[in-house]
């Protein structure tokens, strides 16, 4: 069982007062800390652990520049055999462009699974992988929460709205986007670390796929970031059931709405 897992290395930003660079198209980033994506956490150790229960290899990859070598390592210690890390060699991102680069390395590469975080926590989008798959035409499933290999098929179970779960089969070679909760990630030790700096981490910069300059254009971009405008705290309505209907509806009226 071969298994790709695409991880990505995110700034925290709970808990930090966080502030606008410059350019009004991002954070101020240079205090911050970083780790590796949760839901790409989860992933990794779910690779791990089907190779350890049937055999194969596990090889993780992302896009991003030398610091975000770290969460490669990272899956190394967790048990991954090998790492790829793409240079984008200054390029702007989003998440078409990084499915596409994914597609350029993945194609080439023996795999029977492909998983992924459901979503990025930085930019809170769940995109990747699924445009991912669709550029690999292969089938694919999101927010996945459990997963079984069973005669060349995966059965898992995915998070429904409203509290509801769905199980399903779905044929390999297939993408799955791993939800939070579906394993525990095992404890990485700092000599741990040190022993996965002895495994194979390959850098490809992006100019070796030989893309057309067109090809290379983020279909999206950031005019503007802003903080929320600070708000009044909620209020509280007070009386009988008939008096504060009456609130209400004059609370509704005056924001424009007819009723």
């Amino acid at each position: 069982m071969d298994i790709i897992v695409c991880v990505k290395r995110v700034p925290v930003t709970q808990e930090v007062d966080l502030e606008i660079d410059s350019t009004k198209k991002d954070i101020k980033k240079d205090m911050l800390a970083y780790m590796i994506n949760e839901w790409d956490n989860y992933a990794i150790e779910e690779a791990v652990s089907i190779k350890e229960k049937i055999g194969g290899s596990v090889s993780a990859i992302t896009v991003g520049y030398e610091d975000d070598e770290e969460v490669l390592r990272r899956c190394l210690a967790m048990g991954a055999d090998r790492a790829i890390h793409i240079d984008p060699e200054g390029r702007e991102l989003d998440p078409y462009l990084i499915s596409k680069i994914l597609y350029q390395v993945i194609k080439d590469m023996p795999y029977d699974l492909i998983l992924t975080g459901v979503q990025a926590e930085d930019s809170n989008d769940g995109m990747v992988g699924i445009m991912l798959a669709e550029h690999l035409g292969i089938p694919h499933s999101a927010v996945v929460n459990s997963l079984e290999i069973e005669n060349g098929r995966a059965k898992i179970k995915v998070e429904l709205e409203g509290g509801v779960d769905e199980i399903s089969r779905i044929e390999l070679p297939a993408l799955l986007s791993i939800q939070t909760g579906i394993n525990e990630p095992r404890y990485v030790s700092i000599m741990g670390i040190r022993k996965a700096a002895k495994k194979e981490l390959k850098v490809i910069p992006l100019s070796d796929f030989g893309l057309a300059e067109e090809e290379l254009s983020p279909w999206t971009t950031i005019e503007e970031l802003f903080l929320p405008p600070e708000t009044k705290g909620a209020e509280i309505l007070e009386g009988d059931p008939d008096a504060i209907a009456e609130q209400i509806i004059k609370i509704i009226k005056e924001k424009g709405v007819n009723l």
